[in-house]
């Protein structure tokens, strides 16, 4: 029997959980400040002052927007010039994602296409609010071509550029769009570069290597993300896995782009093991550089410095040191408040485990002082009940780091003793378990420990978050070396006076789900009540 805890545990509903409204995505213009939240009960589109305001819904009820973390493309981009919102909405969740338009104080969307693109799923992938300019994948739902499309959204004109059946996805845009970057993607990782000019009529190759060129042979994976052109346009800078397994920065000079060039990184302050996630250009030769270490989100504002030997600076954290750390950010966007020198103010969502999404704001000449904007909480539980979480890596059977984080009762909860243990196995395998309150499991997370459980959370090979070798280790291998991965975890946990390994269950989703069935099976001798 698990020993009562000194305060009643009618306290804790699930629904005291699951209360907290998602506060995501928030871009700021001017003196708003515009963001994704659930607070009449669906996620919409509201708006604050950026020095506090009560919200205001910019969208009639009953729209349902989608959860960025599912979304394909962009939710929302404000657009000041053409003095509206884009907002991209499906109806009654069939994932046919069309663009519309509101005014920027609210209103009823109107369709940009009309029934042009009726049943079919067009996302935005860029949006450039200077130009009004925006390019879309279109998927026409009845053949596997996937078009690229050119949008200029004050004049409603429509140019394809170009079909393919693995993206031809908009992926970089020069600052007069005469040239776009476009990308075809085989498998995680594998990644294409074409061009287009304006004047040409079919898209030409840039860089890597073609699927039907490849005779069978194996091709290094990329992992080319966005890509920002810089030095007047002549090349690209961008994040990819082509000089190292866990991300890295890449000069490509279109004159020469068969050679690309490896950035070096100076002033990271973060430790531990993962990846970078994206870099993206705030003006000039200011960048925005992400990373997600150990599921932790770090950001830092540098700048790229080209020549023989180009290089990215960092100059101040973002995100990753305290209080901003040990969680993850939902959405980072910025405003240009000065030209010379260039200065931005960065609005932000930051959630940790045990706390529901919140904004965060700095103002310019801050050096990394965050005010944040907003309040949320969990009703009915005080904060110091949830559960933070720890590290808890391990060195699996091969040698193998395998990165895992452990969540106990906190001792405000009062429970005595061995905590019993749930092992939690994340979907995918190409996913990652991160301390994100707003993701669908932290409730269940934080439920069992509320209840007296312990929970373990391993991030065994296949998973997201730890470059592209450890996301490949799991290919061709389901129920292989991964399986041996959570025994390792297990065993490792049996030596913690914490937990009471004679009480141990498995729970899962999906491909958690299909882990959790073959534990259970193969592995019966690890689980009892």
């Amino acid at each position: 029997m698990l020993e009562k805890p000194t305060i009643n545990k009618t306290q804790f509903p699930i629904e005291s959980l699951l209360s907290a409204r998602l506060l995501l995505e928030p871009q700021i213009e001017g003196d708003r400040i515009y963001f994704l939240s659930d607070l009449s009960g669906t996620l919409s589109l509201y708006s604050i002052a950026s020095n506090g305001s009560i919200p205001e819904p910019l969208l009639p009820g009953g729209l349902a927007l989608v959860n960025p973390h599912i979304m394909p493309g962009d939710n929302f981009h404000v657009l000041p010039k053409l003095g509206k919102v884009l907002v991209m909405i499906d109806k009654l969740g069939d994932e046919n994602y069309q663009p519309n338009l509101v005014p920027l104080d609210g209103g009823i969307p109107e369709q940009l296409f009309g029934d042009k693109y009726r049943d079919e799923q067009i996302a935005c992938v860029h949006c450039d609010k200077e130009t009004n300019i925006a390019y879309f994948f279109r998927d026409n739902r009845k053949t596997p071509d996937i078009e690229c499309l050119k949008v200029n959204l004050e004049t409603g004109d429509v140019k394809s550029l170009g079909t393919s059946i693995y993206g031809n996805t908009c992926n970089g845009v020069s600052s007069d769009h005469s040239t776009v970057i476009l990308a075809d993607g085989y498998t995680a990782g594998d990644v294409v570069l074409y061009y287009w000019k304006e004047g040409m009529t079919v898209r030409k190759l840039l860089y890597g290597v073609p699927l039907d060129q490849r005779d069978g042979k194996q091709v290094p994976m990329t992992g080319i993300g966005w890509c920002s052109f810089v030095d007047n346009n002549k090349g690209l800078f961008f994040e990819s896995n082509i000089f190292h397994d866990n991300g890295g920065l890449t000069y490509l000079s279109l004159d020469d782009p068969s050679k690309p060039i490896d950035v070096e990184i100076k002033g990271l302050r973060h430790s531990g093991q993962g990846e970078m996630t994206g870099v993206r250009k705030v003006k000039g030769d200011v960048f925005v550089l992400e990373y997600n270490i150990d599921g932790a989100s770090w950001a830092y504002e540098g700048r790229f410095h080209n020549g023989m030997r180009p290089t990215f600076e960092v100059e101040r954290t973002l995100v990753g040191n305290p209080p901003l750390s040990d969680g993850v950010v939902l959405g980072l966007e910025w405003q240009i408040k000065n030209e010379k020198p260039l200065q931005a103010e960065y609005i932000f969502s930051f959630t940790r485990a045990n706390s529901p999404s919140q904004i965060y704001h700095i103002s310019i000449g801050e050096k990394g002082a965050a005010k944040r904007l907003s309040s949320e909480k969990v009703l009915g539980i005080p904060d110091e009940y949830l559960s933070a979480g720890e590290d808890a890596s391990y060195t699996s059977f091969d040698g193998l780091r395998v990165s895992a984080r452990l969540y106990l009762p906190t001792s405000k909860l009062g429970y005595k003793g061995p905590r019993p243990l749930v092992e939690y196995v994340h979907g995918g395998p190409q996913g990652q378990e991160r301390p994100d309150f707003t993701w669908f499991s932290m409730p269940l997370i934080q439920y069992l420990t509320l209840n007296g459980f312990a929970v373990f959370v391993p991030n065994v090979r296949g998973s997201t978050g730890y470059g592209m070798r450890y996301m490949k280790w799991v290919d061709k291998d389901w129920g292989g070396k991964d399986v041996l991965d959570h025994v390792e975890g297990l065993k490792r946990l049996e030596k913690d006076p914490r937990i009471d390994s004679k009480r141990r269950g498995v729970v899962g989703r999906s491909y958690g789900g299909y882990m959790t069935l073959t534990l259970a099976s193969r592995h019966p001798e690890l689980w009892k009540a």
